[in-house]
């Protein structure tokens, strides 16, 4: 078959073309590939012919003349766009983009405001953020998601349950607020850390699990201490343990993903940070530079900075919010680095 948009052949299981990236729109259902007697059926499954490329966002094999993913939809010239620095936009999909995961699709459906249109198989499942739920099938199951450390979750301000959604049938999710929605797929025996409050749906085979950031710092006014996380006080691991599986993030603004060498370090603002591979190691970094007398003392000219190690992948947001208690007199912190210019 033919792309109807820039004309250049695709196979007939692909969801996206090869050449520009375009989702292909089919009126009848693609027919399963013909298996003659001389030819074996493992034939079907075999990479394609030719040199071969890796799908940096989703792991599949595809060719390397292919310049977008015909399984993800993201692109595969990232090389290309990638910035002196070393930072690379998300992976751009089209609108209607259409990811698979098990035998069940998830289609981002919009621009500024996506929302992810999922069509859940009777065997597959997922679960999120109950103020995500934008619109349901009835005939989709919904059932709650105890979380462990029910106390501690509720001292952070983080939610106390997930919501489980159990097909067949669509339902729908969208954040009430501008951005990208961050498709992140997982591979078996991989993981992810994610910052709090960015989750918005992972599927049934993702395993769930939370963490202890170990970021703070304690300032003093008057008489009184207050104990600031920068990055929250907890961060959420979300592992594929034996298949693949899909996380959907929402971040405001643009996202940007860099991947760090062993031991490279990068400072980035602490409410910028969206996501990190759970090899890349962070603590706070202090700088201040040299402006002479002040009469408020040396805490109004600083910059405070989180430092993370690589090796792994970290991705930031262009949006942030300003860090509360930077500015202030800090008596005790986690541990940090500091430098004076």
């Amino acid at each position: 078959m033919f792309c109807t948009s820039c004309g250049s052949q695709i196979q007939d299981t692909a969801a996206f073309c090869g050449a520009c990236g375009t989702r292909v729109k089919r009126s009848d259902p693609v027919p399963p590939p013909t298996i003659t007697t001389h030819q074996p059926p493992a034939t079907v499954h075999q990479p394609p012919r030719g040199p071969q490329a890796t799908c940096e966002w989703c792991g599949a094999i595809v060719s390397a003349t292919q310049n977008s993913c015909p399984r993800c939809g993201a692109t595969l010239n990232a090389k290309t766009i990638t910035t002196e620095s070393g930072w690379a936009k998300l992976p751009g999909r089209k609108d209607m983009a259409k990811l698979q995961f098990g035998d069940s699709f998830c289609q981002i459906e919009g621009i500024y405001v996506p929302v992810a249109d999922m069509n859940l198989a009777l065997a597959d499942s997922v679960y999120f953020a109950h103020h995500v739920l934008l619109w349901k099938d009835p005939q989709i199951n919904i059932t709650t998601m105890p979380l462990a450390g029910a106390w501690k979750r509720m001292f952070a301000g983080l939610p106390l349950i997930m919501t489980q959604a159990q097909g067949p049938g669509h339902i729908a999710f969208s954040r009430d607020a501008p951005g990208e929605m961050v498709a992140l797929p997982i591979q078996p025996g991989q993981a992810v850390d994610v910052r709090e409050h960015l989750f918005m749906v992972a599927t049934g085979n993702v395993a769930y699990d939370w963490f202890s950031t170990n970021i703070w710092f304690s300032t003093r006014s008057g008489n009184e201490n207050e104990t600031h996380y920068p990055v929250g006080m907890f961060m959420d691991r979300f592992t594929a343990p034996q298949s693949p599986g899909l996380l959907l993030l929402h971040a405001a603004g643009n996202v940007f993903v860099r991947e760090l060498s062993a031991n490279q370090p990068i400072l980035v603002k602490p409410t910028s940070l969206i996501f990190k591979d759970p090899s890349v190691t962070m603590q706070l970094h202090f700088e201040r530079p040299n402006v002479g007398f002040s009469m408020w003392g040396s805490w109004d000219n600083r910059y405070m900075w989180l430092r993370l190690f690589g090796p792994g992948r970290v991705a930031v947001q262009s949006v942030f919010e300003p860090l509360e208690g930077e500015n202030l007199a800090i008596n005790s912190c986690s541990s940090a680095t500091e430098r004076s210019w």
